[in-house]
């Protein structure tokens, strides 16, 4: 599927990270804009970040003084320097915000990969991405940064940003998720103390520095501070993305009117009904990958969802049974809830088969898929209910969201 991305900056808010007018900023525009960056004192820069409540942008939404601290504290117990790496993968492939970003504001983020790597004490830092690559490296040529950093360039599959799945990549080995003990904090890159940093995390990083905490939550609510990078999907509009801040009603983002139910969060998030959806605003926890879509009242929520799921089990790693066999079985029953027609015990095995994988994998991404499944189950239900009578109340089988490599 072949989508163009717009970008909105001054809708919601005063643009704090993409570059005004979807133009791309060379290091003179970048500093003009932001002024220079001051590196100061390591330990009053984690004192800010903490005060300023900073969370990860790439869907955990973990506290950022936290995993620095922590980082640090494990190359003090191991006496290894760490390593710090951007996470620009973006593998989500509904997701478009990081790359965005670092087409627009690449100095904004080589910012924040300095500021953590010296916060932390890295010894060596790297930008992994899938696209834009030689953009990157040009971005770093203008520079004159105190430490080198490497442009990884990452195989274009869903699992790549994984934190674990990256570790191994930089290290040389194939990209694949590990058990997460001990976590890349304590045994990364090259079995060092790994810092993993989303991309946008980082560019709020850079601006926190120089701004203060106080700053940074003048957007936001007081539990949820300062603003995020969302990417939204309309039916027969482009795909944008925007900056709001935390707490905007969800019907400020999206037009709800003829929607029957919104994504929230990308292909490890949840289906809500739109009755739901506009009673809600944006939320990190729920936020996963930052994409919101609105799904027409004319389009099959349980076929969409079908489509992510044969996706997202062609994308596991095949290393423990949920992946190698949990999610190609569910993948395969959803198929047959998404066709009209009998479907005898279908639903209460993919709800049972659901519950087997849960928590049981080497990463995050059965639990993840089978959030999915279960939000599906429960906001669909109508519709799985006239399924199993062979009728099917929707119109248009255009899809919605995007999968790598699918034919239409």
């Amino acid at each position: 599927m072949t989508t163009t991305t717009t970008t909105f900056t001054d809708v919601y808010m005063s643009p704090r990270l993409l570059a005004p007018g979807g133009t791309a900023a060379d290091l003179a525009t970048h500093e003009l804009r932001y002024g220079p960056l001051s590196y100061g004192d390591p330990d009053g820069l984690l004192r800010t970040v903490a005060e300023s409540g900073l969370t990860g942008r790439g869907g955990a939404a973990f506290p950022t003084y936290r995993k620095l601290v922590a980082v640090a504290d494990a190359s003090r117990r191991t006496g290894r320097a760490p390593v710090a790496v951007a996470n620009g993968a973006e593998g989500e492939p509904a997701s478009r915000k990081d790359k965005t970003l670092l087409r627009l504001s690449p100095h904004l983020v080589l910012d924040g990969l300095q500021l953590a790597a010296r916060a932390v004490g890295a010894g060596e830092a790297h930008l992994a991405v899938e696209d834009g690559a030689s953009y990157l490296e040009s971005a770093l040529a203008q520079r004159n940064d105190p430490l080198e950093v490497k442009v990884v360039r990452l195989p274009k599959r869903f699992l790549s940003g994984q934190a674990s799945a990256l570790a191994q990549y930089v290290s040389g080995n194939a990209p694949l998720p590990r058990h997460q003990r001990p976590p890349v904090r304590e045994r990364g890159v090259h079995k060092a103390p790994t810092l993993v940093q989303n991309v946008e995390t980082l560019a709020h990083l850079a601006l926190v520095a120089r701004y203060g905490a106080d700053w940074f939550r003048s957007a936001g609510t007081p539990t949820q501070p300062g603003s995020t990078l969302c990417t939204l999907h309309v039916p027969n509009r482009e795909v944008r993305v925007v900056e709001a801040p935390f707490g905007l009603p969800l019907n400020r983002l999206l037009p709800l009117r003829g929607t029957s139910a919104v994504l929230v969060g990308g292909y490890h998030g949840t289906w809500i009904p739109t009755a739901e959806a506009a009673q809600r605003t944006l939320d990190a926890g729920d936020l996963g990958a930052g994409v919101l879509a609105a799904l027409p009242t004319d389009r099959c929520g349980v076929a969409e969802t079908a489509r992510i799921l044969r996706y997202l089990a062609l994308q596991s790693a095949g290393q423990c049974g949920p992946c190698l066999n949990g999610l190609p079985r569910i993948a395969s029953a959803f198929q047959t809830l998404a066709t009209p027609g009998p479907q005898a015990n279908t639903r209460q095995d993919v709800a049972r088969w659901s519950g087997l994988v849960d928590g049981r994998g080497a990463c995050h991404h059965p639990d993840g898929t089978v959030r999915l499944v279960r939000s599906a189950l429960t906001t669909f239900a109508a519709e799985l209910d006239a399924h199993a009578r062979g009728l099917c109340t929707t119109t248009d089988r255009t899809p919605l969201l995007p999968i790598p490599n699918e034919a239409h």
